[in-house]
């Protein structure tokens, strides 16, 4: 089976491929996703990019016990950061078809 137009062609459609993952990627920077922690006494925000937007605490889960409150705060980041990445990675599927191409 011969490839239709040679490796001219594949270049082509591989630098196409790469225009609209650039252009998703940029669409996607800005935004967000959350997640919370400690039955929601915890929520963090986060871009797409990778970016904390926000974290917000309840004052009284604080006055509770600190300790819990940082941890829940790393717990919060952690899951929303990971939901980012998914994301991207679904939006991204979308437009490589679900191949993993290495540097894309």
């Amino acid at each position: 089976m011969q490839f239709r137009g040679g490796m001219n062609e594949l270049m082509r459609q591989a630098s196409r491929m790469q225009r609209k993952i650039d252009e998703r990627k940029a669409q996607l920077k800005d935004e967000e996703v959350s997640a919370s922690a400690a039955s929601d006494k915890v929520k963090v925000v986060v871009t797409c990019e990778g970016k904390l937007r926000a974290i917000t605490i309840d004052p009284d889960f604080l006055k509770e016990d600190v300790e819990l409150a940082m941890d829940s705060v790393v717990a919060a980041a952690n899951a929303a950061l990971e939901e980012a990445d998914k994301k991207v990675e679904g939006e991204l599927n979308k437009i490589t078809g679900g191949l993993k191409i290495p540097g894309m």
